[in-house]
């Protein structure tokens, strides 16, 4: 019986040890030898490496496999650049690829990231990928990657790389300048993930295992590389952005030319190993690419994305307080638009600004920002003073507390700004919740805006909570938002606002058959007024059934029920001139939604998503999708569209609302590429052409020339003309 009992005892300590996953790691050796990033592997050097990163675990389809197509990375390091040596087993050399254009996202196309947590703290990176082609990208990491919109490939890097593609495999070389990273000095160990794509076995796999239930990049999940000696003082260059921009355009509603040449220059600074300095002067805030229309059948504001540069580095210190939908107490897509006399949304010049983010320690972060509009009189804009101070403080292991202080003001008294205009000031307080597993991750914020005359009251609050498991997803979040709440440098999507959501998946993974995992969701959102006794204004209570399949298609199926109730006047076709919907009603309507989306993986991909059903008080039936065909690697050749037909009784409107959007892009080589993208929309009444040709003639340095032609199509005729050239040059003193 004693002899039974140790034998048992021995077995289940062997199983607990040897059935826990060790802590991966490995060492990067210093070196003295140089390395041509020419993707051969040809160096001796790499012989001498050691084992590096190997190994490697299958994410997709499975999550508890050994990855059938392996990886094996090797890094290296001196004392200016990081190493990095890869070979990569396929299936065959059929890979798939978008084009050759940097920065290129997409689970349908083969990839190889490298992920590094420089200041070991689980909630930012920094990102460098490579493919087959040898076509590079860099992104940001932050919040810990816990959604898609952590992920930001718009922050750009100088470094080298290229891949050479074998039989059945392809190797890669990089070499990424050590200033292209922030650490802190002397430290001896990052934290490191790589993820590779590889559509020929439809795998996808991670050096550190991930359960499918948390995304890819998500930071939770890391092993460690150990630098053979520590780093030592970072020595980042100065790096100086001038630019020219010549300009010329024709209004032909107002009969205006609006010619223009402007020069200006951004500079980025590095201050120690930590911290960021951007100036700017004379700024073109304007980018050379347009925004996707979008249709807009709500009553709200609709935010779309950042993608200049100034604005770009540790963006999420500035952007990430409140919850990111219904109050962002910063929305950086303020600063350089306006209000003219009509109403109309135009562009604001800019003086210069100036720009501070970055570590203080290694738990606290700082973000400065100032930027200083001009007036304009004609259009009776007054110049303000646009500021920014944010503190994040680290606790525990991978949760934060964070606070900020905003301030809009314009110094100078107007004869056309009202009193309450003055100035706007918001103060706050973040809680960002992360375990160090991620299955709970959440937050909890209070904001106050002052304004003149306004100071009692006008809070936001809110608290979201997640628990996220392979089994379970559940979610809760509660905002209240004061009517009397301002932000003007943010993003407010309405004010007098109680809201309450309760979500509730249960996800099932079959063990053979083309499902690889489906779910079952029960959404209910629920908003009140506080304002009128916290009346019931809104609900959508949502039933949703999900399947994904083995081969990375996916389908759906949704039940909406909804209720509306009008404070104002509302016309959701936005006809001119049309009756609208009565204020002061409510609406009850349902609505069935089916999607698919097919093999991304294929030369020729597409999806759809129709939906039939109630609207306020008559019918609506949409349907909206994309299609995109791949001549690769040189041609990318895409269509999205949307269309909904809303049928209401007399004597309000009805309507058939398109939005067209074809788009051709081609890559003549890594460093020419030229695009067109054509958008048609009947709500918006235009039909626009956007043509840009692009010459990377160094590395970051760009020369555009860009044409834009606007229609209008209700009655068809110009409205808009314009032809832009623009030269930039990244420039290292």
């Amino acid at each position: 019986m004693t002899k039974a009992f140790f034998s048992f005892t021995f077995l289940f300590t062997f199983l607990v040890i040897f059935g826990q996953e060790k802590q991966k790691s490995f060492t990067v050796k210093f070196i003295s030898e140089n390395i041509i990033a020419d993707g051969i592997l040809d160096e001796s050097i790499w012989e001498m490496a050691g084992n590096g990163a190997d190994e490697f675990w299958e994410y997709f389809p499975l999550d508890s496999i050994q990855a059938r197509k392996q990886s094996q990375i090797k890094i290296l390091y001196d004392d200016k650049n990081l190493y990095v040596g890869i070979k990569a087993y396929s299936s065959g050399k059929n890979y798939a690829t978008p084009s050759l254009r940097r920065d290129f996202r997409g689970s349908g196309s083969d990839s190889f990231s490298l992920v590094f947590d420089t200041f070991n703290d689980g909630t930012n990176a920094f990102l460098f990928g490579i493919n087959p082609y040898g076509v590079r990208r860099e992104a940001l990491i932050a919040n810990g990657g816990t959604s898609q919109s952590d992920f930001n490939l718009a922050w750009d890097m100088k470094w080298k790389g290229d891949a050479k593609i074998y039989d059945d495999y392809f190797t890669a070389e990089m070499i990424i300048p050590l200033t292209s990273f922030k650490f802190e000095e002397g430290v001896t160990k990052w934290r490191f993930n790589s993820y590779r794509i590889e559509t020929q076995s439809n795998e996808r796999s991670t050096w550190t295992r991930i359960p499918q239930n948390q995304l890819i990049y998500n930071l939770a999940f890391m092993g460690d590389m150990v630098f053979e000696k520590p780093l030592g003082k970072s020595r980042t260059p100065l790096a100086l952005i001038p630019y020219v921009n010549s300009f010329v355009a024709n209004d032909f509603e107002s009969s205006d030319n609006l010619n223009d040449f402007k020069v200006g220059a951004d500079a980025k600074i590095s201050i120690g190993n930590s911290l960021n300095l951007d100036l700017t002067l004379n700024p073109d805030f304007s980018t050379v690419e347009v925004d996707n229309f979008i249709t807009n059948l709500t009553r709200f504001e609709i935010a779309l994305p950042e993608r200049r540069q100034f604005f770009i580095d540790n963006n999420d210190l500035f952007a990430s307080f409140g919850d990111g939908f219904d109050v962002s107490p910063f929305f950086s897509r303020r600063i350089g638009i306006a209000s003219d006399t009509s109403g109309n949304t135009i562009e604001n010049n800019l003086i210069g600004g100036v720009r501070l983010s970055g570590k203080l320690t290694k738990d606290l972060r700082i973000g400065v920002l100032n930027i200083q509009t001009a007036e304009d009189l004609e259009n009776e804009i007054a110049s303000n003073n646009n500021t920014m101070i944010a503190l994040q403080q680290r606790v525990f292991s991978r949760s934060n507390v964070g606070v900020f202080f905003i301030n809009r003001e314009s110094f100078k008294d107007y004869d056309f700004l009202e009193s309450e205009d003055e100035y706007n000031r918001v103060l706050g307080l973040d809680y960002n919740l992360a375990s160090k597993d991620n299955t709970w991750n959440g937050k909890f914020f209070t904001h106050k805006s002052f304004q003149p005359g306004d100071n009692d009251g006008n809070m936001a609050t809110g608290a979201t909570m997640r628990y996220n498991t392979r089994i379970f997803n559940v979610f809760a979040k509660a905002v209240f938002i004061d009517e009397d709440f301002r932000s003007d440098l943010g993003f407010v999507r309405r004010t007098d606002l109680f809201k309450t959501i309760f979500s509730v998946e249960r996800v099932f993974w079959p063990k053979k058959g083309i499902v690889q995992n489906h779910s079952f969701q029960f959404f209910p959102n629920i908003r009140w007024s506080p304002s009128l006794d916290f009346q019931n204004t809104d609900y959508d209570l949502q039933g949703r059934y999900e399947m994904q399949f083995n081969n990375q298609s996916q389908a759906g199926f949704e039940f909406t029920n909804s209720y509306t109730f009008l404070f104002n006047d509302f016309d959701p076709t936005g006809t001119d001139g049309a009756i609208p919907l009565p204020k002061n009603k409510g609406y009850h309507y349902n609505n069935l939604e089916f999607g698919y989306q097919s093999d991304q993986r294929k030369l020729f991909s597409y999806d759809v998503q129709s939906s039939v059903g109630r609207f306020f008080n008559g019918n609506r039936f949409s349907v909206e999708g994309g299609m995109t065909m791949r001549f690769q690697p040189k041609a990318f050749i895409s269509l999205m569209f949307n269309y909904d037909q809303i049928d209401l009784p007399a004597p309000f409107s009805s309507a058939n609302i398109w939005l067209i959007s074809p788009n051709i892009d081609i890559t003549f080589s890594k460093s020419i590429f030229w695009s067109t993208l054509i958008q048609y929309s009947n709500q918006r009444d235009n039909l626009g052409f956007n043509s840009r040709l692009q010459w990377r003639f160094a590395p970051l340095s760009d020369l555009f020339l860009v044409y834009n032609d606007n229609y209008s199509v209700d009655v068809f005729a110009p409205r808009f003309r314009s032809i832009n050239l623009k030269l930039s040059y990244w420039l290292n003193i």
